[in-house]
């Protein structure tokens, strides 16, 4: 048998790590002269040597400066490992923990939705939800939850159950569709200006007819709105977070369907990207905590929709249909959205003036 007939695949990954240590054994060279030569701390170059710090560009041409090798060398060799890694992750992928991964994941409302085909067998549904969350395993697949877990503000528990497995998947189908908008930089300041004629958009009662237009809005400074309905187990509203430096991300579910709850969210994300850090990830719906930053939303939110220099008069509407809608004409919002901020306000009950509200479907 020839050689090269015969392709031999290691149960094992060698990180580039172990080349430099041979490196350095070799010619005597300290821990410590190698750390100061590449530029790092003792620290990172632990985990340079072990695998856990990756090679990039400048670090490969770091390393081709000190060893006298070429670049490309370090760079090919952390892709090796990398590959390998992901290989055995995925040979570790047994039955049990694909079963595990489909109990948790909403695969039913996944599949309705078109966020992923109909599939036969269970290891092609597991191919398919890796390939949605653009994954190689399940092992990264859990770093991904992980990862979320750590980035998410205001959360009420620090472990991922079902249900917030369900909500990290409705917002990977957020990502997901707001790649597809094509948008500016992101700009604060133009944004803040532009929720003036957001607000206009209040009294349009057609999701078809004002949605691209606030998606336009938006995209002008920056920021991709996206409508994405929750599949079963997700709770959430509406969520932000920042895709790069230059895009940020403003999810709506239109969870209860009516104008006063949509806008308010609407105005509440738009606060988050205007008044919080843009390293987190800010989700509203039920789990999430109440803190400074979710009040802080709430009064941005109220206070865009009714001006505070109105809030007496608000106050003081008899409740009456043809005052609320007089009042909702006079400030220019839709009069669901008044009905909504005085039922906020417990002014009005729960279910008074509701038929004000302006409903949406799915249909």
């Amino acid at each position: 048998m020839l050689w090269t007939e015969f392709s031999f695949r290691p149960r094992w990954a060698s990180p580039p790590g172990a080349t430099i240590l041979d490196i350095l054994n070799d010619r005597s060279i300290s821990f410590d002269e190698f750390a100061d030569a590449i530029g790092e701390c003792g620290s990172t170059a632990t985990k340079l040597l072990d695998g856990r710090h990756a090679i990039d560009l400048i670090l490969a041409e770091r390393l081709a400066t000190f060893f006298g090798t070429s670049q490309t060398f370090w760079i090919a060799r952390e892709e090796q490992y990398r590959q390998d890694l992901d290989r055995l992750y995925a040979e570790e992928d047994s039955l049990e923990s694909i079963s595990g991964l489909l109990k948790q994941l909403p695969i039913k409302d996944m599949v309705e939705f078109g966020w992923i085909p109909h599939c036969s067998k269970p290891s092609d549904y597991a191919s398919e939800a890796l390939r949605f969350f653009d994954l190689p395993n399940i092992r990264a697949l859990q770093g991904r939850f992980d990862d979320l877990l750590q980035k998410t503000a205001f959360r009420t528990s620090q472990t991922f159950d079902s249900q917030e497995i369900a909500t990290a998947t409705w917002l990977r189908e957020g990502e997901r569709e707001a790649k597809g908008l094509n948008c500016a930089d992101w700009n604060s300041e133009a944004f803040r200006s532009q929720l003036n004629a957001v607000r206009l958009l209040t009294r349009e009662k057609d999701p078809q007819a004002f949605l691209p237009r606030l998606q336009a809005l938006c995209a002008a400074c920056g920021v991709a709105v996206v409508i994405v309905r929750v599949p079963s187990g997700c709770r959430a509203s509406g969520a932000t977070k920042f895709i790069s430096p230059e895009k940020a991300l403003l999810m709506l579910s239109f969870r209860y369907l009516s104008d006063d709850h949509f806008w308010f969210t609407f105005f509440h994300e738009a606060a988050h990207l205007l008044l919080h850090s843009n390293e987190l990830i800010f989700m509203e719906g039920k789990g999430t905590c109440f803190s400074k930053e979710e009040e802080e939303a709430n009064q941005f939110a109220s206070s865009f929709l009714i001006p505070p220099e109105l809030e007496s008069e608000l106050r003081s509407l008899p409740k009456d249909a043809k005052a609320i809608i007089r009042f909702a004409r006079k400030i220019g919002v839709s009069p669901g959205i008044i009905v909504g901020q005085l039922q906020f306000r417990k002014i009005l009950g729960h279910s008074e003036m509701a038929r004000l509200k302006n409903r949406f479907s799915w249909s």
